[in-house]
């Protein structure tokens, strides 16, 4: 595995021309990220992992400053996964003007954690535009628990680049809950909490699935998720998968949910 800091050096040492596979994170990598990267190498003849908490996506500097960092454990993971780069560059790397810290959302776009979390798709969508502005990988990688990141940025790769985006499905743990980097920030108090909420939204979905006409009961469910101590729903509401609308029926639908567990807020989607 060969480390890279710089994105000048990747460009010089790296053939874009073959087939690479790049796999955007944060870091504190969990199997969620490990399901992408092995992904990658099975399409892909090279595997470039980028790891850069992308300061542009925080709304909020406490959260900035609370997500978990773990780069020594990172690293160890990734050369036990034989990826052929891993960059970690730094945020003069990443972004040279500070105009290229945002990227603006269409009105229409402006739902769900766009509405809760106001700039931040606007910085994570400009950090995956500079980085594809910087190198051209053949595929990058996304999985589906943040579904609406994929939509948006499958939109935006669409309008100006050849890169294909490939989703994977999300991994969750054997309580059902949807596997983040945050979920380190919860005790097995917390973990058991999330767990429940992620089985009855499965319940929720299945009796959808039967009679769509059950979606009457969703205020019924975000009562009862809100009775659960340390448990605060932000959002919980159904669309459509192909295009975020609310015109769906019971074939494309998905439901969408973002709640606190504690002070954590974590996301979903069934």
């Amino acid at each position: 595995m060969i480390i890279f800091k710089s994105i000048n050096k990747l460009n010089k040492e790296v053939n874009f021309k073959a087939n690479i596979g790049f796999v955007p994170t944060m870091g504190s990598l969990h199997n969620g990220h490990i399901s992408l990267i092995k992904s990658s190498k099975r399409i892909c003849k090279k595997t470039l992992v980028s790891i850069f908490i992308n300061p542009s996506q925080f709304n909020k500097s406490n959260d900035l400053r609370n997500y978990p960092r773990n780069l020594k454990k990172d690293i160890a993971i990734l050369k036990k996964l034989k990826i052929d780069f891993l960059l970690i560059p730094n945020e003069s790397q990443v972004y040279k003007r500070k105009k290229d810290k945002k990227i603006k959302l269409n009105y229409k776009d402006k739902i769900l954690c766009a509405k809760h979390r106001p700039g931040h798709f606007e910085g994570v969508l400009a950090v995956i535009n500079q980085f594809l502005s910087k190198f051209k990988p053949k595929y990058i990688f996304f999985g589906e628990k943040d579904y609406q990141q994929l939509f948006l940025i499958k939109k935006l790769i669409k309008k100006k680049y050849n890169t294909k985006v490939y989703s994977c499905l999300t991994v969750r743990d054997q309580n059902k809950v949807a596997l983040s980097s945050r979920n380190v920030l919860l005790n097995k108090a917390d973990i058991k909490k999330s767990s429940y909420v992620a089985k009855l939204l499965f319940k929720f979905k299945n009796n959808l699935k039967k009679n769509i006409s059950n979606k009457k009961n969703l205020n019924t469910i975000i009562l009862k998720l809100n009775k659960i101590k340390n448990i605060k729903v932000e959002y919980l509401e159904i669309r459509n998968k192909n295009n975020l609308s609310k015109l769906y029926d019971k074939r494309n639908f998905k439901i969408f949910l973002a709640y606190y567990n504690k002070k954590i807020r974590l996301i979903d989607n069934y």
